[in-house]
């Protein structure tokens, strides 16, 4: 079985949990998410399967998606609901949607965010969050990240109590915090700031429509349907230019040999060739060897 599954994460599963049940279920057990979603988060996460698992990678890498709660008033040390509350004002507040629209305009394009020590970020071989619970604080590195659009949801034009919670859209690069950025908007405002729920809306191309429950995924299985909400490898790659080649050609690319740079590489970072239009390999340019290009990724029984 070979392809990409949208799968709908549910609230109280880790991401691994999915692919555990999912390799039950299908019975293989080449099966891969593609980007960690926490427990307390439901959304589109996609399972790659079989081949399907050599493109995980770019499924990660591609944009994002979110519909998140932001909550004004208290910060926490996981930066989400789920942490123990470490700062909070409990003041009276009145925020203004023109307040909110510019702390999110300000955040809109490329930013820095710092990782919570609540996090899977490696410093020194470790994940944060090891430091975390054993009560060590270290030094987190900064990432650059792209923040494409914020949309504030919710049609309420002031913002009033205690507690002051909204709801923004937020399109996203790879390597986003939600959670941080919550805290950021927070920041701008002048008040600390978690993130109360996230719900994961689009991931690449697939939306929460394309998606199934793990119970649905079941079902279809025993029914003998799965393949109806399947989707084939070359999901992955429509970010890269495809290009269809011909039969004295096909066995050098299907044993991925070393050949002559394709034009197209001057100016993308990769090409799929395709026979069929299926996918028979990623190439990219040689990194040592000047005018030449190799494969990346191969799918020999990809026919």
């Amino acid at each position: 079985m070979d392809g990409i599954l949208p799968l709908w994460k549910e609230k109280g599963m880790t991401s691994h949990d999915c692919v555990f049940k999912l390799r039950k279920i299908l019975g293989t057990k080449k099966v891969g998410h593609t980007g960690t979603l926490d427990p307390s988060v439901e959304g589109v996460l996609p399972i790659c399967i079989g081949q399907a698992t050599k493109v995980a990678e770019y499924v990660t890498d591609s944009g994002k998606e979110y519909v998140a709660v932001v909550s004004i008033g208290k910060a926490t040390e996981t930066e989400d609901a789920d942490g123990e509350v470490v700062a909070s004002d409990e003041s009276l507040k009145q925020i203004s949607r023109e307040q909110i629209e510019e702390a999110l305009a300000q955040l809109t394009g490329e930013i820095v965010q710092i990782p919570p020590m609540y996090s899977a970020v490696k410093v020194n071989g470790r994940r944060l969050y090891e430091y975390a619970r054993k009560g060590i604080e270290v030094e987190r590195p900064e990432r650059r990240v792209m923040i494409h659009e914020i949309e504030l949801l919710d049609a309420v034009q002031l913002y009033e109590g205690e507690e002051v919670t909204f709801r923004i859209r937020v399109a996203c690069g790879k390597g986003t915090y939600i959670r941080t950025l919550a805290v950021q908007i927070g920041e701008l405002l002048g008040y600390p700031a978690h993130m109360a729920s996230l719900v994961r809306t689009a991931s690449g191309t697939y939306r929460q429509a394309d998606c199934r429950t793990l119970d649905e995924v079941r079902a279809l299985q025993e029914a003998g349907e799965i393949t109806a909400i399947m989707r084939p490898l070359e999901d992955a790659l429509t970010d890269f230019p495809s290009i269809e080649i011909a039969d004295d050609l096909y066995e050098k690319v299907a044993n991925g040999q070393v050949l002559p740079e394709h034009p197209l590489l001057q100016s993308e970072e990769s090409i799929v060739f395709t026979k069929a239009n299926k996918a028979i390999a990623v190439y990219k340019k040689h990194p040592s060897k000047l005018g030449l290009m190799k494969p990346e990724k191969m799918f020999p029984l990809n026919m």
